[in-house]
């Protein structure tokens, strides 16, 4: 990667909350649900263009792969396989019908 991607990186990196945040906008992402790796990418690609940035398709797989790493090591995602991860984020949680919580 150069130098613009790791400012890239660096700006997802810093700001998971705002990125599940978008996520979760855009994809079905809940506390416990599967996550897959094409819908990070195209997550990350779509979440960069709202602060007016383009990238390649190949530049939005690397920052996925290096996102993803990161947040396994954070514990917000855990492998289920290669290409797909749980979503440890509760504060995605959803509520049943006449839970208090």
């Amino acid at each position: 990667m150069n130098k613009k991607s790791d400012k890239y990186f660096d700006l997802l990196k810093n700001d998971e909350t705002i990125v599940m945040n978008f996520l979760k906008a855009k994809f079905p992402v809940f506390h416990n649900s599967n996550f897959f790796f094409r819908d990070f990418q195209f997550g990350i690609q779509k979440f960069l263009e709202k602060k007016g940035v383009e990238i390649t398709y190949n530049d939005a797989e690397e920052l996925a792969n290096r996102l993803s790493k990161l947040f396994q090591d954070r514990g917000l995602f855990v492998t289920v396989n290669s290409r797909t991860w749980k979503v440890n984020f509760p504060e995605f949680m959803t509520k049943e019908p006449g839970d208090p919580f």
